[in-house]
């Protein structure tokens, strides 16, 4: 346990480096003035100027240069925006809360789906419903997800007008914002209006949470099917049946803990791929995250805003990874050994 800790921590400390570099260098990769990109002041005065050149150890070679700036990203001194003039840091966190909303209620819509289903189509008593499950999966599969943002739009909030085409809330509602999440500001708010901004936030969220979730929904349907195949054919579940324990019994006490790992695995592996379709979806339903404020800066150029957006997705994708590997080591001790058949 303490040697699987120590190489976890090891690997953070090696990709924190990387991306640190990575993000570190975009200040000597955009065009423009190395100072500027540090620090998004566009009108730096000729006094100014050489405090900051000491100030960001521009006087000195670039070991020293990056280690200043690890300092002030720890210090949350990221810069600030071209455009706006106000702190990247507090923009960043700002957004950050709505995409791990709109992240977390796709994943937990990909598990209620995904799992029941492909836990039907790896069932031999009921083949007849395998082929149209994975047909099903198949199609969400190949989708790309802009297109079937659009055709749900058009559909559902221009056609038939169930829905909010995009937003997080109505511009009707004022809701104080304390967590950022917006379904849990709505509860923990005193407005009298309560009840009517969490129907209005929950009918905002339908459409990007459905299609976020098509390309993990369609992933874990097919991932679940085979590993409950595999599962299903081990001598112990065929020994559990023939002691006379039934389907549900056979599945809840061995089958499905066993078959469900592999789905933790693919999770993992695929949050860098849900993180990418959170930005095409934030942008599509002007979703007010990470996504779109990032999306935003590359188009008008905002080079210190750019940065602060890569250090944070690629800190999400890398923290979210780590989780699922713990998830995965939990449920199965063998994975935290060498030489038992885990690696």
């Amino acid at each position: 346990m303490l040697n699987y800790v120590l190489r976890k921590f090891y690997l953070l400390v090696f990709v924190t480096f990387g991306v640190t570099v990575f993000a570190f260098s975009l200040n000597y990769l955009f065009p423009g003035d190395v100072l500027t990109n540090m620090t998004g002041n566009q009108a730096i005065s000729t006094e100014l100027h050489q405090i900051l050149i000491e100030e960001y150890r521009l006087d000195s070679n670039v070991v020293f240069q990056y280690f200043s700036y690890i300092e002030r990203l720890v210090h949350g001194d990221w810069g600030v925006s071209f455009i706006t003039n106000t702190s990247i840091f507090e923009q960043v966190f700002t957004a950050l809360p709505a995409t791990i909303e709109l992240a977390m209620y796709a994943l937990l819509y990909s598990f209620i789906v995904a799992i029941p289903l492909g836990i039907l189509a790896s069932n031999p008593d009921r083949p007849w419903l395998d082929k149209p499950i994975l047909a099903l999966s198949l199609i969400g599969f190949s989708m790309p997800i802009f297109w079937l943002a659009l055709i749900m739009i058009l559909v559902f909030s221009i056609n038939l007008g169930w829905f909010p085409v995009s937003g997080r809330l109505s511009l009707i509602y004022d809701i104080p914002v304390s967590t950022g999440f917006i379904l849990i500001d709505i509860l923990m708010s005193e407005v009298t209006y309560k009840a009517e901004a969490m129907f209005d936030a929950l009918t905002h969220l339908i459409m990007p949470t459905f299609v976020l979730a098509a390309y993990p929904t369609t992933v874990l349907i097919r991932t679940t099917r085979q590993s409950m195949h595999n599962v299903l054919d081990t001598s112990y579940v065929k020994a559990a049946k023939a002691k006379g324990l039934s389907d549900f019994q056979v599945l809840k006490r061995h089958a499905l803990r066993n078959g469900l790992l592999p789905v933790i695995q693919m999770l993992g592996i695929h949050f860098g791929t849900l993180i990418t379709l959170a930005m095409v979806t934030e942008v599509i339903f002007s979703w007010p995250g990470i996504g779109l404020w990032l999306v935003d800066a590359i188009h008008q150029r905002d080079y210190p805003a750019i940065q602060g957006g890569l250090m944070v997705l690629s800190g999400m994708v890398f923290v979210a990874t780590i989780l699922f590997d713990v998830v995965y080591m939990i449920f199965d001790p063998l994975a935290r050994r060498h030489g038992h058949g885990k690696i």
